[in-house]
């Protein structure tokens, strides 16, 4: 009788053991905390570089964030690149690596007020292992003067086969979004 309880007691705790230290697959990735975005547009073919930039050292709520727009040439070409960082920590976290690194469970969306969606053009350049669209890097054509507004969102597990999302339509892509800036955007 003895030999079957210390039998038991033994199985018992392996079983415990071997549960509780099983990592829970319903745990979600924590949210990295976004402080600071910029938008860099460098000319074709030469010129001054356009930052746009927005900063929120504090997070949501308490002071509000900085949002500084930017200026661009009619009738030019230019090259996007963007960087999401938390520089609320020392060293600041370079959060654009771990998108690059998770390519395929983020998307950048650049939506284009209506001023600015018949005179600019902004495309997606690069794409994650199965070939869908990142926007870590995006090209920018414009055509006319004008100013509005870009508003550029950070989705998390977007659903990037659904209707549009492949072209940069955010209507039906789903997932989180982890921030969400509307930049100023003059055409001049």
């Amino acid at each position: 009788m003895i030999y079957k309880n210390v039998k038991t007691l033994i199985f018992g705790t392996m079983a415990f053991f071997a549960f509780s230290c099983t990592p829970d697959p319903e745990v979600p990735n924590e949210e990295e905390l976004i402080t600071t975005v910029v938008y860099t547009l460098t000319p074709v073919g030469g010129g001054t570089n356009v930052e746009m930039t927005f900063t929120d050292l504090d997070g949501d709520g308490g002071n509000n964030p900085i949002i500084v727009g930017g200026s661009i040439d009619a009738n030019k070409s230019y090259t996007g690149s963007i960087k999401f960082l938390n520089q609320s920590v020392t060293p600041a976290d370079d959060i654009t690596v771990e998108i690059a690194e998770e390519d395929e469970e983020h998307q950048i969306f650049y939506t284009l007020s209506t001023a600015l969606k018949s005179i600019v053009t902004i495309k997606t350049t690069d794409v994650d292992g199965d070939g869908k669209p990142v926007g870590l890097n995006s090209s920018v054509v414009t055509t006319a003067k004008g100013a509005g507004d870009l508003t550029i969102t950070l989705r998390h597990e977007p659903n990037k086969g659904a209707n549009g999302v492949a072209n940069g339509d955010i209507t039906n892509a789903g997932g989180e979004t982890d921030i969400e800036i509307t930049f100023p955007l003059t055409v001049k």
